[in-house]
């Protein structure tokens, strides 16, 4: 076999390989569960940080577990499921890696926020989405896969009323 013949394997198993990390995604967004979830700006403060935006995934304070005293404390492995369109975390039965601790937005209002960041790759001509303006609040709309984090598909912007998905490519 050539260097050619092995180069052109190599770059084919990497297509194989690229191409299947695709049709999984494409098939899981068309299957799974999607919602869309309001979020928290969170900026890990990397110097290497690169082009995209971190935030936390907000869940409702009450769906999560509607004790008062649950709303003070970190709360360790649950999972996550979408309910009358909200994302919902759950206590789990076994270690899932996922958890939710108080997190306080908009006026004081307490809600619980997933611990683990999701970040969205943005496109360098994009300017970030997660700087908003007053009364404004950014969305993101995920899939929510059975295990680990959900995964981002597309933002947007509420503005009272007004739901707005972004478009960037």
């Amino acid at each position: 076999m050539t260097n050619l013949q092995k180069g052109l394997l190599l770059a084919a198993v990497q297509l194989a390989l690229v191409a299947s990390l695709a049709g999984k995604y494409a098939i899981d967004r068309a299957r799974l569960p999607r919602v869309w979830v309001q979020t928290a700006a969170y900026d890990p403060s990397l110097p290497i940080r690169g082009r995209y935006v971190s935030f936390r995934l907000l869940v409702s304070a009450d769906d999560a577990y509607g004790s008062s005293q649950n709303l003070r404390r970190e709360i360790r492995d649950v999972t996550l499921n979408v309910r009358d369109g909200h994302l919902v975390a759950n206590p789990a039965v076994h270690s899932t890696g996922l958890h939710v601790n108080p997190w306080t937005i908009n006026q004081g209002r307490e809600v619980m926020a997933l611990m683990e960041p999701v970040a969205f790759f943005l496109p360098e001509h994009v300017v970030d989405p997660s700087v908003r303006r007053s009364g404004e609040e950014l969305w993101v709309e995920v899939t929510v896969p059975k295990t680990g984090p959900p995964r981002p598909i597309r933002l947007a912007i509420k503005s009272g009323d007004t739901f707005t998905p972004l478009d960037i490519r």
